[in-house]
């Protein structure tokens, strides 16, 4: 194991790539408006991208896991000028459910995105 972990440190000081087994939430997706969006590492979190569209490169969530298929962090909403909301998403297979709530979780709003 010891020479595991070195071999892969020198690897990766060498700038050469080394096996990384992305998040299952990571790929691109296809929202219920029909447009595609990415979801990609930014930092330790993960960021939700509109890929095309009116909003195409807009960023409108930002989540990291916590837990096992489950996720938490920030939802953009911009049908409501942009305003951001307290965001979950649960993946099940190839369908990830994002919520966006307000006042405590009393008030949701969610959607399903599908795997492409």
């Amino acid at each position: 194991m010891k020479k595991t972990l070195s071999l892969l440190l020198v690897l990766a000081s060498l700038g050469i790539p080394t096996l990384v087994q992305a998040d299952p939430i990571e790929g691109r997706w296809k929202m219920p408006s029909g447009n595609d969006a990415t979801i990609a590492p930014c930092g330790s979190d993960f960021c939700l991208t509109y890929v095309n569209g009116p909003l195409k490169g807009k960023r409108f969530g930002k989540m990291s896991a916590a837990g096992t298929g489950t996720y938490e962090g920030t939802v953009t909403d911009y049908t409501r000028n942009g305003r951001e909301f307290s965001g979950k998403g649960k993946l099940s297979g190839d369908t990830l459910s994002v919520s966006g709530c307000v006042l405590g979780g009393l008030i949701c709003r969610s959607q399903e995105l599908k795997r492409i």
